[in-house]
């Protein structure tokens, strides 16, 4: 197989059945044509109790000079029902021009994409311009646990210093250049259980429904936007995903009620007060008496999930200016430059060093026959082989 070619390494990666936290082969094959690129290759595994052991890869090109690497994933979503795709979602079909399978936009085609130029500009520049690297998990699409925040940590616990970090996630909404991620909006999950009384719906004053509770909650939590947004983000974002009392009788009054959430939020927030925010509108819900007038205050709590992440955006003219350099020079379009979506790995390396993320069009992911046109392939190829020249250079 040929390291230049995307459109050969994609097809080998997509054969490879990496469903999270599954390796499936992936990065075995990146490790063997890193190897023969000049690249060392390491490639530790991290567990920890409660969770699957994760493969991940990190592999450097050089020794000394300015530091830049590729972060990425391997792993895959399941793809779902087969009857829903129209060829093997690991076959890694060319159909009508474009290639066909699990993780061809999310995110093995910017993986591919990203290995090709860099051997292109190795063979053509030499190995000389300074340190590339490429900084692989297979946890991005499950627990995100065991995989870039260690392997992060690995790192610097082994000397790796980062001068900028390029994610290749499928940024682009439309076409080939629309869009770079300059940062996330922040999330934070939690959930509100309230507890009554369970009883005979004949009989309410023997029970304590705590589901007019739930809606004095929702109503609150919901009532007032959390903001207007900024120049960089746009508003923050509370959204009820799930209010379940686990009672399927209609005659049963529950004895529980939980009102699952998650909130995406700009910079205007800390985690710590958009908490304090959250449980001062659930304090007011629970004390409204509109649906249970009479009653004493309702025994509630909120568990905040593991792992929130913050709001950030990456400022380096040298970084986003390069980036922004190779795409108006490979396709003639300027991109937004923007901060919204869902999260990524990116909300760990911020804390190594400057980060942007840039790849693919999104607009298949996670879909069946998630596909991407092999000409979209070539191009993000030649954006990312410009892109490492023009940051060389800018950083010699």
């Amino acid at each position: 197989m040929d390291p230049t070619d995307p459109v050969a390494v994609l097809a080998g990666l997509i054969r490879c059945p990496s469903v999270t936290p599954r390796e499936g082969g992936a990065l075995g094959l990146l490790e063997a044509l890193l190897a023969r690129e000049g690249f060392a290759v390491s490639r530790p595994v991290f567990e920890e109790e409660g969770t699957d052991p994760v493969e991940n890869l990190f592999a450097r090109l050089g020794d000394a000079g300015p530091h830049l690497v590729f972060a990425g994933h391997t792993d895959v979503v399941p793809p779902g029902s087969l009857d829903d795709w129209s060829v093997d979602p690991f076959a890694g079909q060319i159909v009508d021009g474009e290639m066909v399978g699990r993780g061809a936009a999310d995110m093995k085609g910017g993986i591919a994409a990203f290995l090709a130029a860099s051997a292109r500009h190795a063979r053509r520049n030499g190995a000389s311009m300074g340190q590339l690297s490429f900084l692989i998990t297979g946890d991005e699409e499950g627990p995100a646990v065991n995989g870039t925040v260690k392997l992060l940590e690995w790192a610097a616990e082994r000397g790796e210093r980062f001068d900028a970090c390029l994610v290749g996630e499928p940024t682009n909404p439309n076409a080939l250049g629309d869009m770079i991620k300059i940062g996330r909006r922040g999330s934070l999950s939690g959930e509100i259980r309230i507890t009554g009384r369970q009883g005979h719906v004949a009989y309410p004053h023997l029970a304590d429904n705590p589901v007019p509770v739930a809606v004095e909650i929702a109503g609150e939590l919901l009532a007032t936007p959390l903001d207007q947004g900024t120049d960089a983000f746009q508003p923050s974002n509370l959204e009820i995903t799930a209010i379940d009392t686990g009672n399927g009788a209609v005659n049963v009054i529950p004895s529980r009620c939980s009102i699952l959430f998650n909130v995406r939020f700009n910079d205007l927030w800390s985690i710590e007060a958009l908490q304090d925010e959250i449980a001062e509108r659930v304090a007011r819900g629970a004390a409204g008496e509109r649906l249970r007038p009479g009653r004493a205050l309702p025994d509630y709590e909120i568990i905040w999930r593991e792992r929130p992440s913050e709001a950030f955006s990456t400022v380096s003219d040298a970084l986003t200016g390069e980036l922004v350099g190779a795409i108006l020079e490979t396709t003639g379009r300027r991109p937004e430059l923007s901060t919204s979506g869902g999260t990524s790995d990116a909300r760990f390396i911020k804390d190594y060093c400057p980060v942007i993320e840039f790849g693919l069009v999104g607009k298949t992911m996670h879909m069946s026959n998630e596909r991407v046109a092999l000409s979209d392939l070539e191009g993000l190829t030649k954006i990312y082989e410009a892109f490492i020249a023009r940051w060389f250079a800018a950083n010699a």
